[in-house]
């Protein structure tokens, strides 16, 4: 049976605030990702970006062929990329 390093403790109320934040950024965009769909793919990537685990934003947009209006790639990443910082 495989043990668990006590300095690997994860906080899941801490895990599913900064989901809940990711999540809620995320779907206040929907005047540049109407698609609802778009818009939690993009979530659970970014999730990901934060923990560590994921691509650079401008990346993470880009492989999931989101369908945006109403401003380009590179500015959304930016403001993506801001807001991540404080949450993060």
């Amino acid at each position: 049976m495989a043990s668990m390093e006590k300095g690997l403790v994860i906080d899941k109320n801490e895990t599913d605030v900064l989901e809940a934040k990711v999540y809620s950024y995320i779907d206040s965009l929907e005047e540049f990702i109407p698609r609802a769909n778009d818009r939690n793919r993009l979530s659970f990537d970014l999730l990901k970006s934060v923990r560590g685990e994921g691509d650079s934003v401008f990346f993470t947009i880009k492989k999931n062929k989101l369908e945006i209006k109403n401003i380009s790639i590179e500015e959304l990443a930016s403001r993506i990329e801001e807001e991540l910082k404080k949450l993060g």
